[in-house]
């Protein structure tokens, strides 16, 4: 070593120098990639298997979690860059895991490589939402009604399975639980662990089935002076879906959507369209189920009407062509109305015309 010569400042060495003048060899004996305790203590519900994962009871699978609180727990030199982590699990029992943990890593520019094992113990804990329902805890109930009738149960099966979906779709919530379910007079009702579920449940049901819903709020309690409610949400589903032909103001219409506060209607006979209040629709009387609408080939058409044959007997009928044929077309929908079978227009290639409002 010559004079003025940079040098390692514990063992005096002059091979190439880290930025703290320390060579590789004093560098890595004083400087640790990481570190990772012996064992990580964790909390899982025994009833639902939901964990205790970053401040939140959640469902996660195994290897999302591993790798998570081995994060979580893995002290870093915080000069470390490009660092990879790779684990194997072992599993040891129902509630320990064994994690063999290797972490890469470079810093200043050498690259380090640690090997860790530790054990993660899940010991049980009861999580709020089934602490709640063992308590019947529950914030709101949904009830499920139509008006003027009583629901069928295809009707009330495919209400009771958009449950589903918009729980599929939001934010995983532990309180989105269904304390009880059950077939009352004229309906069904839900009950259930959150507000803001059933309150999601209705908009969802307004936007699909048309109709409205009402909200009442019942005092069950005060706690740290405020006062504690259960929500009850009301939601009638209309007497016709989209796609009905529905009587209304002396004349058939076609039932062609949902608005905020009713129906778009398209009427069966003429280029014109209307809207309708829930309230104006009340005394409306369907004339045809959508579900019951058919599709039949023509056997023969002129300008004015068609040929087919009836379902329900095999013979020969004529039926009127729609107001919005186009001459060519042989096929047509439609649909029993009395004992008439009557053309459907197609609603959706006539959203013009005047509207009686």
């Amino acid at each position: 070593m010559s004079l003025g010569e940079a040098f390692c400042v514990v063992c005096g060495s002059s091979d190439p120098l880290t930025s703290n003048r320390l060579c590789e060899s004093c560098f890595r004996e004083r400087v640790t990639l990481s570190e990772l305790s012996a064992t990580i203590q964790g909390v899982r519900c025994p009833k639902c298997s939901v964990v205790l994962y970053s401040g939140r009871w959640v469902s996660i699978p195994d290897e999302e979690l591993h790798h998570g609180v081995v994060q979580q727990e893995l002290a870093v030199d915080e000069r470390a860059s490009g660092l990879e982590v790779g684990i194997h699990a072992e599993p040891v029992d129902e509630r320990n895991t064994r994690l063999n943990v290797q972490a890469v890593g470079v810093i200043d520019g050498l690259e380090f490589s640690d090997e860790h094992t530790t054990m993660l113990q899940l010991s049980n804990g009861i999580c709020p939402s089934c602490s709640r329902r063992a308590g019947n805890y529950y914030e709101s109930t949904v009830q499920l009604r139509s008006s003027g009738r009583r629901l069928s149960e295809d009707e009330l099966t495919a209400l009771r399975e958009t449950l589903d979906s918009v729980i599929s779709e939001m934010e995983p919530n532990p309180m989105f639980f269904i304390n009880y379910e059950g077939a009352v007079s004229g309906g069904w009702d839900v009950v259930l662990g959150s507000k803001a579920l059933a309150r999601a449940w209705g908009r969802y049901l307004t936007k699909r089935y048309g109709s409205s819903t009402k909200e009442s709020n019942t005092v069950v309690g005060r706690k740290d002076g405020e006062e504690i409610t259960r929500l009850t949400v009301l939601y009638r589903k209309p007497a016709f879906d989209i796609g009905d032909i529905i009587h209304f103001r002396r004349a058939d219409w076609v039932v062609a959507g949902w608005q905020k506060d009713g129906a778009l209607l398209h009427a069966l006979d003429r280029r014109e369209r209307t809207g309708a209040s829930w309230r104006d629709l009340e005394k409306s009387k369907v004339r045809a189920r959508v579900k019951d609408h058919l599709n039949v080939d023509l056997l023969n058409r002129d300008s004015s009407g068609g040929e087919f044959l009836d379902p329900r007997d095999w013979q020969v009928r004529t039926v009127s062509l729609p107001f919005d044929d186009d001459g060519s077309n042989m096929s047509l929908r439609i649909a029993l109305i009395g004992d008439e079978w009557v053309a459907l227009p197609d609603v959706r290639r006539n959203p013009g015309g005047d509207a009686d409002e």
